[in-house]
């Protein structure tokens, strides 16, 4: 539905792009139906509600047309009783031709904090939600250049988009305190049905908020380290129990590194020492009393039994934490194993 006006030189008709689901009781605009704006005097204020959210643009079209014969030099402009960097007009053109029509809109849109940011108010006063708002159509005739100006109003109503208005019967939802009172029930309870219908976001340590991560890696039994910045600490939570599957074995101390050092685990290399993080193994029974045979099993000062050497390859923009990485070998082998650390860049 529209509003117009129309006067003998210009028509204006207003289109608002969202419309309340209630008004004020007090606002005149329910008192007239729209098919009783032809019976209106031209030079009477016609109203028409424009629903405004916080942070979410809203839109109210203008449409004009030149009755008249000439060439008119149209501008529009707006007033009201709210702040001006709320609104901006956007136009086709200043030229509207003889019997011809043309389009213009009128851009609303408030900060997303309207209803949260305290600094707006003084001591006392109370939050405005109701506007109104006056558009003044000024042309100018080309052949006389005589100029005129015509104006309509409407109101501009601010509230929060309630879902809950969706569950009511449409005698209820006409009434505009109902849905600003659900919207309080809404903003209470809407959080937590918003956990449980992504309850599965805060389950996968990926995409978990960070202040959920304690809870999810002491579920999995997991020490957080400090030396670990947190995208690495949620692919380790996330492969905490593939870990402990394969501790105090190379595939899992391998494994442990790669989440660690962002190294790659080169699995389709055959060759250990090809590999960016490779973990040869030199284990040997050492020197055993009536088993050892000197020169063909065993050699005296020989190498360290239950040895493992790792060597890390890191590219040239890549640095690896030394520390980090002795405290995760020391974690994940073996406690009667001793290791080598070599870091090759």
């Amino acid at each position: 539905m529209t509003q117009s006006s129309s006067s003998q030189l210009l028509g204006i008709e207003l289109t608002p792009m969202k419309i309340p689901e209630s008004v004020p009781p007090n606002s005149s605009s329910q008192s007239a139906s729209w098919k009783d704006v032809e019976n209106v005097d031209d030079t009477s204020s016609l109203r028409k509600s424009l629903l405004l959210s916080p942070g979410e643009p809203s839109e109210m079209v203008v449409h004009l047309r030149n009755n008249s014969s000439c060439i008119l030099q149209l501008g529009l402009r707006v007033q009201g009783d709210f702040p001006q960097e709320w609104c901006k007009i956007g136009m086709e053109g200043s030229e509207v031709l003889p019997n011809q029509h043309m389009e213009a809109v009128i851009y609303f849109q408030i900060p997303p904090n309207f209803f949260e940011d305290d600094t707006v108010l003084s001591p006392g006063e109370s939050l405005k939600l109701n506007y109104v708002i006056n558009l003044y159509a000024e042309w100018i005739e080309s052949d006389t250049f005589k100029k005129h100006v015509e104006h309509v109003t409407f109101n501009l109503y601010i509230r929060s988009s309630s879902l809950y208005l969706n569950f009511l019967p449409a005698t209820y939802r006409d009434v505009d305190f109902i849905g600003r009172f659900l919207k309080i029930c809404e903003q209470s309870f809407e959080p937590s049905v918003n956990i449980l219908d992504n309850l599965w976001a805060y389950l996968d340590p990926l995409t978990a908020p960070q202040a959920f991560l304690p809870f999810l890696s002491h579920w999995v039994a997991w020490q957080e380290s400090v030396q670990i910045d947190q995208k690495k600490q949620r692919q380790l939570i996330k492969n905490a129990i593939q870990i402990y599957q394969w501790r105090g074995t190379r595939r899992g101390l391998r494994f442990y590194l790669h989440l660690a050092t962002n190294l790659p685990l080169d699995e389709h290399i055959s060759d250990e020492a090809e590999k960016h993080i490779s973990i040869t193994e030199n284990f040997s029974k050492g020197l055993i009393f009536g088993e050892a045979k000197i020169g063909e099993d065993s050699v005296l000062g020989g190498e360290l039994p239950f040895h493992f050497t790792v060597n890390l390859r890191p590219g040239e923009h890549i640095q690896i934490d030394e520390k980090l990485v002795k405290k995760v070998i020391e974690q994940e082998k073996p406690a009667f194993c001793t290791y080598e650390l070599y870091i090759n860049n």
